[in-house]
């Protein structure tokens, strides 16, 4: 049997596989209840927050796959990610503090539509996870700055600095289910800014890319959708 970190890896990999291709969350569900359990009774606060965490992502998966958001229960969700925000901060876990406080930030942002609630949660995450975070997380940080910058403060340089440290840093993880959301992002971005065929060829790169990816049916017609509105457009 592998270490509570190996299984860990797995749920949170098969909780991606869902989210991305299959749509099935039942083993990450399944997985994380377990690991649950198991950190609270050995007292093992730094993985009951992990799991904490990862349910409160399972949570934001499916309530985007839903398309209609306003059925997420984005209370209970907050609530996950602030469980585990709570224990990281007490012990001075820095990535896993980022990791949450970037959790939080999408409950309010995504979930609530409040870029004010979200920014200080992002802030704060966003100096933390270039310390310390992974290249995922700094990834998705920087992607949902960069959107603030795009749809909520209206500085279009900021938002494709960022949108392009996203991409770049998705490109040098090398997981092809996440390369896509971040050439799509920054085609959108370059769009917005009056890049008019640079922002349709990323655009048009991440459908590529999603296809070979294998991602779900579903995420590529919205890519398509959006493509064909922005070639529409003139």
């Amino acid at each position: 049997m592998g270490t509570t970190g190996d299984t860990l890896a797995a749920g949170n990999e098969a909780m991606v596989e869902a989210a991305f291709r299959t749509g099935d969350y039942e083993a990450a569900e399944r997985t994380f209840q377990e690991l649950l359990t198991r950190a609270r009774a050995d007292g093992d606060r730094a993985l009951e927050a992990a799991v904490l965490d990862r349910q409160a992502m399972l949570m934001h998966f499916r309530a985007l796959d839903d398309d209609d958001l306003g059925k997420a229960d984005s209370d209970g969700e907050e609530a996950l990610f602030q469980q585990a925000l709570e224990i990281r901060r007490d012990l001075g876990d820095s990535a896993g503090t980022a990791e949450s406080l970037f959790g939080v930030g999408l409950v309010h942002q995504v979930l609530r539509q409040d870029w004010d609630k979200a920014m200080p949660y992002y802030w704060e995450a966003l100096d933390l996870a270039d310390r310390h975070g992974d290249l995922l997380l700094r990834s998705e940080v920087h992607r949902h700055v960069g959107f603030y910058y795009a749809m909520s403060d209206l500085q279009s340089d900021k938002a494709l600095e960022h949108l392009r440290i996203s991409h770049e840093l998705r490109a040098e993880l090398g997981d092809p289910r996440w390369i896509p959301g971040g050439t799509i992002a920054l085609g959108i971005a370059e769009l917005a800014d009056g890049l008019r065929e640079q922002g349709l060829a990323h655009v048009r790169e991440s459908i590529d890319q999603a296809r070979q990816a294998g991602l779900s049916a579903h995420r590529v017609a919205w890519m398509q959708q959006f493509l064909a509105k922005a070639e529409a457009e003139r």
